[in-house]
């Protein structure tokens, strides 16, 4: 548990309990370029993934990738390692542009394995694609880092922020969960600054984690609590809200700014990056009586969430093994597909004219006939059954 630090202009703080803190997104470009037979490989399933209309799993010396049927934004080839993995985008080998692959790294495989495993993945793909490169043949053009914070009790409030009067707001509200002074809708999220450059954002994680489906992030956070021997937070429990403070760095704060390009660049100023952001941008306790915003106190949340950002970004990783995410993505994609078998499996009865007495065995006479259907095409069947296997092997 950790508690903020009281100040001299504000109450006592409530305690928050950090359940996550680490880096969210790491966007970079690499030097170097797609060896032939390579490139050769990558266009001949490039053509079937755009042919079938799906992404098309792709083999190479050990390395697993879905190849899609499209580019885009000057890059030949667009593929996915899966949620454990990067996005990859590939240009077109030219001589005149040796910056010919763009890596993302996104908050599954950050939260799950950290900053060192993303650096270690990146190089080790490369080297199995065949493509080599030096250390300073990189360029970092984004960077988030972020905490979660359990705190039950905070409502956000788009005008306690203190900024320089440039910077640009946004703010989303929403009727979810709240009715004060009769007027529906509560602030879940609010965007300062601009992606290009430095932005905050403070918004409710644990709504968009429902919203979007994310179950994962319940297994990172109750090992947070497990080690302490806390009980598991639950998605039924609207109590137990959970706030995302998180920094972004974009390509004209890293380079024209803070000259962050390499991983040492990287690992020397970044943490001085996010120590600058925490001053210049600041959630604070209104005083409605100081017109000056500048002497309004941090806000508790903010104290904690920029002590934790900062402390020691170098090494900030879970390490965690990756097993019990997959797991939980795989469980959350089953229970979706048995959701939609059953509820087709329904509409059939109905449109078939069956009561509800009669389904279990209706259920039945449905797998007798997919079980025909299956002995009859054979060779179309098993490669659905290849397709799907494919879709589904990085959480599989």
């Amino acid at each position: 548990m950790i508690v903020a630090p009281p100040s001299g202009n504000t109450f006592p703080p409530e305690p928050y309990q950090v359940l996550h803190v680490g880096f969210d997104t790491i966007a970079l470009s690499i030097k170097t370029m797609l060896p032939p037979d390579l490139l050769d490989y990558f266009e001949s399933q490039k053509q079937i993934a755009e042919k079938e209309q799906r992404d098309q799993l792709v083999e190479w010396n050990g390395v697993k990738l879905h190849l899609k049927g499209h580019g885009g934004k000057g890059y030949r080839f667009i593929a996915s390692g899966g949620p454990l993995g990067a996005n990859w985008a590939f240009k077109k080998p030219n001589a005149k542009d040796p910056w010919g692959v763009r890596v993302t790294f996104g908050s599954t495989f950050l939260a799950t394995l950290g900053l060192g495993a993303a650096r270690a993945h990146l190089d080790a793909v490369l080297d199995k694609l065949g493509m080599r490169f030096a250390h300073d043949d990189i360029s970092i053009s984004r960077v988030d880092i972020c905490t979660d914070i359990l705190a039950p009790d905070f409502a956000l409030d788009a005008d306690a922020f203190v900024m320089h009067s440039s910077t640009n707001r946004r703010d989303y509200v929403t009727g979810f969960d709240a009715s004060v002074n009769g007027k529906s809708g509560r602030v879940t999220s609010v965007t300062i600054g601009s992606t290009r450059a430095r932005q905050v954002i403070i918004y409710d994680k644990r709504l968009e984690v429902i919203q979007k489906q994310k179950a994962h992030w319940w297994a990172i956070w109750n090992k947070t609590r497990s080690a302490i021997g806390q009980p598991d937070l639950s998605p039924v429990d609207p109590s137990q809200k959970i706030w995302r403070v998180e920094f972004r760095a974009g390509k004209d704060l890293l380079k024209d700014t803070w000259n962050i390009r390499t991983w040492a660049d990287m690992f020397a100023r970044f943490g001085d990056l996010c120590a600058q952001t925490g001053d210049v941008i600041r959630y604070t306790v209104p005083n409605t009586y100081d017109r000056n915003r500048a002497r309004w106190p941090n806000h508790p949340l903010w104290e904690v969430a920029v002590a934790e950002i900062v402390s020691d970004l170098s090494e900030m990783r879970e390490g965690e093994d990756p097993t019990g995410v997959k797991s939980v993505i795989r469980e959350q994609h089953i229970a979706t597909l048995i959701k939609n078998i059953r509820g087709t499996s329904v509409t059939l009865a109905a449109l078939e004219g069956r009561n509800f007495e009669a389904l279990p065995d209706f259920f039945g006479q449905v797998a007798t006939k997919l079980t025909n259907s299956v002995n009859s095409e054979p060779e179309h069947v098993a490669k659905m059954l290849k397709n799907a296997q494919d879709r589904y092997t990085f959480v599989t």
